[in-house]
């Protein structure tokens, strides 16, 4: 597969100084984060984690979506999760325009109408994360000593402010 020869070679790379042979499943150091997919953010490196340490949920906004909650419900009965970190950031697309201008830069990007594709936007992240924070604190599957937390990530300059 030579569209992929730089990947392959940086996974044997990667493989020559592998560590985390062994490890079970279980969130070592009983986190999950819920962010979005954006490639400046490292979740584990900007908590001081390393793998093995969390679960890691991504999606376009970092959103708490039905997936979501079924994931964190896996994680606190089966996988060792006590805390939860919702984490948007700053500077995202899917909360700096609309859902009509990302179909319309899909349509110039793909060359087709892309009006049936759903695109969830933000309207306004602050109330956005505080209601993900409620869904997860309140949904009967997840106990009340699981420890939810509300954060913006800022991609500028790596810190987490603290907000719910």
């Amino acid at each position: 597969m030579p569209d992929f020869d730089d990947l392959l070679t940086a996974n044997e790379q990667y493989t020559a100084g592998f560590t985390a042979s062994g490890l079970d499943g279980v969130a070592r150091r009983g986190v999950a984060v819920v962010t979005c997919m954006d490639s400046r953010i490292d979740p584990l490196g900007m908590l001081g984690l390393a793998p093995g340490d969390a679960k890691i949920l991504r999606n376009p906004g970092g959103r708490v979506d039905h997936n979501t909650l079924e994931a964190l419900v896996l994680a606190v009965h089966l996988l060792g999760v006590e805390r939860v970190v919702i984490a948007p950031h700053t500077r995202c697309a899917v909360a700096s325009n609309t859902a009509a201008e990302l179909r319309a830069r899909i349509e110039l990007s793909a060359g087709i109408d892309a009006s049936w594709q759903t695109i969830h936007v933000v309207h306004d992240q602050l109330e956005a994360l505080a209601d993900d924070v409620q869904k997860v604190r309140t949904h009967p599957l997840v106990p009340e000593t699981v420890l939810v937390g509300g954060f913006v990530y800022d991609v500028d300059t790596g810190r987490l402010d603290p907000k719910f």
